[in-house]
């Protein structure tokens, strides 16, 4: 049988078959061509090979009569070794799940704007195949924008306009964050240091850094230096599917990789309340994971039942790890954290991004600015 995705099958005769689409008919079915080999990696290399070669002969001969879902499949094939392999994965799955089942039939002329509309509104309102109901705006603008660049593409190959560069996102509506008020987490922290291990230890540096959950899960004691007081943060951690397995292979895999951005490879330094319990939990192995004092890692959904775990035993609801980091970011702003250092210290692009999705005012921080409005009478 074939990896999904892949079309690549060992046959009877103990040879590999790979199938690729040469064509399409003009009710929009494809035309499949095939490619046979003695190995599973000869096979693959073979079909990458054609593939690429047909992607040649595209922009020699400015093809205007093929379909959207052929230059999806291009466009796919030139990002793939332009971008991050999670991000080439998120691609991918939106291509194959959402755009080519509906728009994949249509030549590119043919999406004008009314025809995007009523696809993001299908999005919207039914979602994806084989689930119901729709999926989020934040979503549907995220395959929208993949759209616009494939579109982009394909003008780039034909030299046509499209009116359809003039996309129509779908309004995002606006959703209260969860954060700790200070009550919750002080008992959590107390939660925490009780009977502390590894892996209590690392949830609460987390929370007393700001770092996501990828990033603590690949945190070793080595990108901690106590003579500075400072984390390194270098890598982050995820789990993500397999792209060239075979078919008996298990179909995700974690990976150790850069982070998120070159903004989030970042160094933070610790108060002198971390630093301390830095000392006080440090494994006796330099390059022992935080999490779990050893030299074998604990992955990201492990750590989410973890903490699911812990804030239901303290009787805390609806607390993803995501809140951890929301919640550090609220505490700052509530001292008057000067915000291009936390933006810088969270990791991010920019300090619009800070503001947008990190800055929570507490009620009782409204209450201590609006208080300052007695000075002038009111």
């Amino acid at each position: 049988m074939s990896k999904k995705g892949e079309n690549i099958y060992k046959r009877k005769d103990n040879r590999w078959e790979g199938r690729y689409i040469k064509g399409r008919t003009l009710d929009g079915k494809p035309q499949f061509g095939y490619i046979y080999a003695k190995t599973y990696q000869e096979a693959k290399k073979k079909l990458i090979e054609t593939q690429a070669n047909q992607h040649t002969q595209l922009c020699s001969s400015k093809n205007q009569n093929a379909c959207f879902a052929f230059y999806c499949d291009r466009w796919l094939l030139l990002n793939r070794d332009r971008i991050k392999e999670s991000t080439f994965i998120k691609y991918r799955n939106i291509v194959e799940n959402h755009i080519k089942p509906k728009l994949g039939k249509y030549l590119p002329n043919n999406l004008d704007l009314v025809t995007l509309e009523s696809f993001s509104h299908e999005l919207l309102t039914d979602g994806a195949r084989n689930k119901k109901g729709g999926l989020s705006p934040k979503t549907v603008k995220d395959i929208l924008v993949i759209v616009h660049s494939i579109l982009k593409y394909v003008q780039s190959e034909t030299g046509k306009q499209y009116p359809s560069f003039q996309m129509i996102y779908p309004k995002e509506k606006s959703k209260q964050i969860r954060i700790l008020s200070k009550e919750e987490q002080a008992c959590f922290i107390s939660y925490l240091l009780e009977d502390t291990d590894a892996c209590k230890f690392g949830i609460l540096l987390a929370l007393l850094t700001g770092m996501r959950i990828g990033e603590i899960c690949a945190l070793q004691w080595k990108h901690i230096s106590m003579s500075e007081k400072t984390i390194h943060v270098c890598s982050t951690m995820q789990r993500l599917q397999q792209t060239d397995c075979q078919w008996n292979q298990t179909k995700t895999r974690v990976m150790i990789s850069d982070p998120k951005t070159h903004t989030s490879n970042r160094v933070i330094p610790l108060t002198e309340y971390t630093a301390t319990l830095c000392t006080r939990y440090r494994a006796a192995n330099n390059e022992a994971f935080i999490l779990t004092g050893t030299n074998k890692f604990m992955e990201p959904r492990t750590l989410q039942y973890r903490l699911c775990k812990y804030t239901r035993e303290c009787g805390l609801s609806q607390v993803h790890f995501h809140v951890l980091r929301h919640t550090f970011a609220t505490r700052c702003v509530e001292v008057g954290f000067e915000i291009k250092s936390l933006s810088e210290i969270l990791g991010h692009s920019s300090v619009q991004v800070t503001l947008d999705r990190y800055v929570h005012s507490s009620m009782d921080l409204k209450r201590d600015n609006m208080n300052k409005l007695t000075a002038i009478g009111f």
